[in-house]
């Protein structure tokens, strides 16, 4: 059974249909006709009775109407013989001399004994058939008889009908799944080139016109080669300005450095070139722990991130606001709210808060408000509105906003809260913006 599954699943889809078919269509015709078999000699003989039965009364009704040969028996049928019993105890028949004489002497003795105004129905050894009925106003009874090859005649036509009528249910349903299947294969060989040509970083169009799950699938495929072509685009510029931005931190280290070596204080004195050089150096190290925040974010797993530790953040909060608030003076910072629970662990949220802060810090004007809540974190300032086009990119990777830096640690933002079960938000407010973490 094992390689019967591994053999279908090395065949094509129309390969398959056929096969499915095939097999379908012989079980259904075995089953078919093995219930045929057993019930058709009861269908034929219900048949071949109400045929006995109209010509029999045709019979009788010539009888009852002192109608005489050769118009008793009506127009001369060899596969049907009709005999009467007279009350005078004779016979009237149109060919009873050639049955079976222990057929005859069965029937005589049968309608002897019919005393039923029913017709009463009759098989012989043979499976010849035939129906004996009395006629009441003429004291007599009539046995009409059917020759067996009458009999085999119909039931062959009868299971011919069938036949040919299941050939026909058969061939226009696997005409109909032919067409269906290749209509599903169509597309989806168009489908497969796109994906191919993509791969190969070839430029494609996909338009499939269909509204089914396939023309869904054809819509999600063109949107993700559109998403990941803008990624790489906007991640190409990235690199080359993180490229740009590593150089000069580093020349300046360089340069100030062998200056230094050399005797030489590049900016006045040998502590202010100094300052200058450990400033570099932050700003180095900020840009490399973000790269590598992002990307430790990016690998951790479901399995990996304890979403039941529950922690105050709101001490972190005000440790990043002490270690912030000498980049703006101008710029007062409030932090609302008593409660500040949250889920997760101290570093990862220490990384968000002090993001949304930086990020809070390079666009207010004079105030940013910090609110806590239970599994709640809102960050305002009161700089000007996002751009609408923009909110919804905000939180991608290598996403800037106007005078961002590097369009990393909103991304980074967006990682670890959605980690943590959390969602993100921005929001412009009559005064400002509006960052918000909530469950």
């Amino acid at each position: 059974m094992k390689k019967f599954g591994q053999y279908i699943r090395k065949l094509s889809l129309t390969q398959q249909l056929v096969l499915i078919v095939v097999l379908t269509m012989t079980f259904f015709l075995f089953f078919i006709f093995g219930t045929i078999s057993k019930n058709m000699d009861v269908l034929v003989d219900y048949q071949i009775y109400d045929v006995i039965k109209l010509k029999q009364q045709d019979v009788i009704y010539n009888y009852t109407n002192d109608i005489e040969d050769p118009y008793l028996f009506g127009a001369p049928n060899p596969n049907m013989i009709h005999i009467i019993s007279t009350p005078d105890g004779k016979y009237l028949s149109n060919g009873m001399e050639t049955l079976d004489k222990r057929l005859l002497r069965q029937i005589e003795i049968q309608m002897d004994n019919n005393q039923y105004g029913d017709s009463v129905n009759y098989i012989y050894s043979d499976s010849r058939l035939y129906t004996i009925t009395n006629i009441p106003s003429k004291n007599a009874s009539i046995a009409t008889i059917i020759s067996r090859d009458y009999n085999d005649a119909f039931k062959d036509m009868m299971l011919n009908s069938v036949v040919n009528i299941l050939m026909v249910l058969i061939a226009l349903v696997f005409m109909t799944l032919l067409i269906w299947v290749s209509s599903i294969i169509h597309p989806l060989n168009v489908i497969r080139n796109y994906i191919e040509k993509v791969k190969r970083n070839e430029d494609a169009t996909l338009i499939i016109n269909r509204e089914d799950e396939i023309g869904q699938l054809a819509e999600v495929l063109v949107e993700m080669n559109d998403v990941i072509r803008h990624q790489e685009k906007v991640k190409e510029e990235m690199i080359q300005n993180i490229s740009h931005d590593l150089k000069t931190p580093i020349a300046t280290i360089k340069s100030y450095g062998e200056a230094i070596k050399d005797g030489v204080y590049p900016y006045e004195t040998l502590e202010k070139s100094v300052d200058v050089i450990i400033e570099h150096a932050d700003r180095l190290e900020k840009k490399v722990y973000n790269l590598l925040t992002l990307n430790r974010m990016d690998y951790l797993t479901s399995e990996q991130i304890d979403q039941n530790h529950e922690f105050e953040v709101k001490e972190i909060i005000e440790q990043v606001i002490v270690s912030s608030n000498q980049l703006r003076q101008d710029v007062s910072i409030v932090v609302v709210g008593d409660n500040s629970l949250i889920y997760g662990s101290e570093e990862p949220w220490r990384v968000v808060i002090e993001n949304l802060l930086d990020n809070a810090l390079r666009y207010a004007q004079t105030e940013i408000v910090i609110e806590t809540d239970d599994h709640m974190i809102s960050v305002y300032n009161d700089g000007s509105h996002l751009a609408e086009g923009k909110i919804e990119q905000l939180f991608k990777a290598y996403e800037m906003g106007e005078g961002g830096q590097f369009g990393l640690g909103l991304s980074i933002v967006h990682k670890v809260t959605s980690n943590y079960g959390y969602h993100v938000s921005a929001v412009n407010t009559e005064h400002g913006v509006i960052f918000k973490i909530e469950r």
